[in-house]
């Protein structure tokens, strides 16, 4: 499928990232700024967030924003007022992207080990589930607005020692449908992105052995996540999207894709 926008895309927008300090997170930041959006970084380590906050300027791009947040500690409140302080500051909120998301730890499902579990779920699915819920009123008002989850290939098709992490993302593709649903009526467009496997800390991290540069980096998976953001994806609704067509499940290449 062709992901082509136009250069100012995403001007006026404002686009909040999740896990923006780095990897997919960082790039899609930089993306949407380089294409006119306003982004706001969201993040736990305020050093990156400063970084990219740093290359966006250098960039020529809109003035991003910074919000410090660790999404293990954050409460409903703190979404509250998060979206509060995101309206009162810019007035609207046009599109989301829930990039931030754990690991965990590959093992057998019965090792797994409890407070894992709940860290993951945290993050992954609780954290993506309140943050969505506030922000959901705020997107209402948008002309436009766009929600945009973060899959894997786990979260289609388990597979084994990937429990936690799988779980989660299967209640990541289940969140999505059930908002894409609800919001059908709306200006809301929900979709959900499997990046596939992809050159990040989270990847070397799952597979330790693999030599990183045989995988597609960041940059190079872009165009959709653009796409999803933009005028021209409007009419794509309620769906997971490979980054990667070549993951398509059931393929031999998709085995070692942990998204």
């Amino acid at each position: 499928m062709d992901y082509h926008v136009s250069s100012d895309a995403l001007k006026g927008k404002v686009i909040l990232v999740t896990g923006a300090g780095d990897g997919i997170g960082r790039q899609a930041a930089l993306s949407y700024a380089a294409h006119g959006a306003t982004v706001i970084l969201l993040g736990r380590t305020v050093s990156k967030l400063e970084a990219v906050f740093d290359e966006i300027e250098a960039a020529g791009g809109p003035t991003p924003a910074i919000i410090p947040l660790d999404l293990m500690g954050a409460t409903k409140q703190n979404y509250l007022d998060m979206v509060d302080t995101i309206e009162g500051q810019f007035g609207h909120l046009d599109g989301v992207l829930h990039n931030a998301s754990l690991l965990g730890v590959l093992c057998p499902f019965e090792q797994i080990d409890e407070k894992t579990f709940d860290d993951v779920m945290q993050v992954n699915v609780k954290g993506a589930f309140l943050m969505t819920q506030a922000m959901v009123p705020l997107l209402r008002k948008s002309d436009d607005a766009r929600l945009v989850f973060t899959s894997s290939t786990v979260g289609h098709m388990g597979r084994a020692f990937w429990g936690t992490y799988a779980i989660s993302k299967f209640a990541t593709e289940g969140m999505m449908q059930v908002l894409a649903d609800e919001l059908s009526d709306t200006r809301v467009r929900v979709n959900a992105i499997n990046p596939g496997g992809t050159r990040t800390k989270m990847r070397a991290s799952a597979f330790p052995a693999e030599d990183g540069n045989l995988l597609k980096t960041p940059a190079d998976i872009m165009p959709l996540y653009v796409y999803l953001m933009a005028p021209e994806g409007k009419d794509v609704h309620g769906q997971c999207i490979y980054a990667q067509p070549k993951l398509a499940p059931g393929e031999q290449t998709a085995s070692k894709d942990e998204g």
